[in-house]
């Protein structure tokens, strides 16, 4: 019983270990659940996300030239971003914001005019 006298102290005098989250927004540890989002002038529609993704969340149309995302399936592991080897996939440090439907975002590869000279 003695062992535990050090954390009985410190729960007696210590501070809260919460945040009264509505007042105090603390901000989330960097990288880790953050919003996902595409730079599509990087990405060049390999699919290495799409095979990835543990949870199916990701589907790279390569015909349409869109990579369909659903933020509501996503475990927010980040296999897909450390995966990435042209660095397209951006993981923000905000939580995503609340919803009350389920949606899907869509990303669309611009088609880059070619000079022709």
């Amino acid at each position: 019983m003695p062992w535990m006298i050090p954390r009985l102290l410190k729960n007696l005098f210590g501070g809260p270990v919460t945040v009264r989250y509505p007042f105090e927004k603390k901000p989330p540890v960097p990288e880790v659940r953050g919003k996902l989002s595409w730079e599509m002038s990087k990405c060049d529609l390999c699919g290495d996300c799409q095979r990835l993704c543990p949870s199916n969340a990701i589907i790279v149309d390569e015909a349409n030239r869109k990579i369909i995302y659903d933020p509501f399936s996503c475990i927010y592991c980040r296999t897909c971003a450390e995966g990435c080897f042209h660095g397209a996939i951006l993981c923000s440090v905000e939580y995503a914001p609340p919803n009350t439907q389920k949606s899907t975002e869509v990303y669309e590869k611009k088609e880059v005019p070619v000079d022709v000279t």
